[in-house]
């Protein structure tokens, strides 16, 4: 890691990032790694994730853990305390030169602190202000939900993924990541760079909303559809697809592999590759609706010959001959040459480490300007002085700020 050339896309861009949690730090995060400068502000106690670990076995400081460090490098740190006048009026200063704000506060603690978008725009109009909440923020359409509070959890049942998810028809299941918050970090990410793209050509920011379940919704197209146009209510779906087939799981010797071989030009490969070339010719099998109204034995047919082989086995067999995957886990994902290639699990110096760590990589590539891990995830309040003197405020100044716990 360095900040070495080349700079990254978003390189002069500035995010004043008021954030918490995942959805929101996730959000700046892919900006920072993109190259943008994202001043993260914290309560003096911190962001609430620096304390939920896990910490290293060998960590003897204990600042902040696995989860804080993940979605936190590349940002820097200035601890202020939001409840009191002058840290309030600290952060309108920071966003005078910044181009976006972002929060993911309850839907009104920012325009009580005297800082939501009204607020801010009045004072710098160019600014984009942008929020990520569990039902949208009531300026872009009021839910009769706008109120209320929502984690992960709560957004992947609203929106409609967890009755999508699970191992069979009746039992709705959770997915594993917390997508709940990352896809409208997301989206949420793209938005406030197409704002600030927007705002560049006419001088004017605006507000950018994202809910939570709206996110998760929109990841769920399909099943709008499926009911739109057949009335349909579509269920979990276990580990193959609604409508093709094969596309799904599979047993293997040592555990599970992912074939997706339901295209007329994959079928007769997979076929033969399984040592049954007779069902790439049969006609009840000829097309993608034939093969998916007979799912049931295609299934037990691919099952009875990836049963037999290890994961390994199976990737030098069919791995490039149709689309397939072993379903890995982390240690076969820290092992695979695929990521060591790729650049996806990137070491990171630790506070309270003699050594250093590995968080994930960044997944958008570019040739001009590449993403990358620059620096580790801030210290609290690591970078007070150093934006507090940019906003013109001298030693002495600072040293009462502290005193007076306004700023950490």
């Amino acid at each position: 890691m360095s900040d070495a050339q080349p700079l990254g896309a978003l390189d002069g861009v500035r995010i004043v990032d008021l954030t918490q949690m995942l959805a929101g730090p996730f959000c700046t995060m892919l900006m920072a790694d993109q190259g943008a400068e994202i001043i993260k502000v914290e309560p003096l106690d911190g962001d609430h994730t620096r304390i939920i670990g896990p910490y290293h076995a060998d960590d003897q400081l204990k600042a902040f853990g696995g989860y804080f460090a993940s979605v936190n490098r590349n940002k820097m740190s200035i601890a202020i305390d939001l409840k009191r006048p002058e840290g309030r009026d600290l952060v309108m200063q920071l966003c005078k030169d910044a181009d976006a704000v972002v929060e993911n506060y309850r839907g009104g603690v920012m325009d009580r602190l005297g800082l939501g978008y009204e607020a801010l725009h009045e004072r710098h109009p160019k600014l984009v202000y942008a929020t990520i909440r569990g039902f949208g923020d009531w300026r872009t359409g009021r839910s009769p939900y706008t109120d209320w509070p929502a984690y992960d959890v709560v957004s992947q049942a609203f929106g409609g993924i967890m009755a999508i998810t699970g191992p069979d028809r009746t039992t709705p299941m959770k997915v594993g990541p917390g997508i709940g918050d990352l896809m409208p970090a997301t989206m949420c990410a793209f938005g406030i760079v197409s704002a600030i793209f927007r705002a560049h050509k006419t001088g004017k920011g605006q507000f950018v909303d994202v809910g939570m379940v709206d996110a998760i919704l929109s990841l769920c197209e399909r099943i709008v559809h499926q009911h739109a146009y057949t009335g349909g209510v579509p269920t979990p779906e276990g580990n193959h697809h609604p409508l093709l087939c094969p596309f799904g799981m599979f047993p293997a010797k040592d555990g599970f592999i992912t074939i997706a071989a339901h295209a007329d030009a994959h079928w007769p490969i997979l076929c033969r590759l399984i040592g049954k070339p007779e069902l790439g010719n049969d006609p009840r099998l000829a097309n993608v609706q034939d093969r998916r109204a007979n799912q049931d034995e295609i299934i037990a047919v691919v099952s009875a010959f990836t049963s037999r082989h290890t994961k390994k086995e199976l990737l030098a067999h069919l791995g490039g001959q149709v689309p397939f995957a072993p379903v890995n886990d982390v240690r076969d994902v820290f092992s695979d040459p695929h990521f060591a290639a790729r650049d996806m699990i990137v070491s990171v110096p630790h506070p309270g480490l003699d050594h250093e760590t590995k968080v994930a990589g960044v997944a958008i590539k570019m040739t001009e300007t590449p993403g990358r891990v620059r620096h580790r995830a801030p210290l609290l309040g690591e970078h007070t002085d150093r934006y507090l003197t940019e906003l013109g405020l001298g030693g002495a100044e600072i040293a009462r700020l502290r005193a007076e716990k306004i700023v950490a």
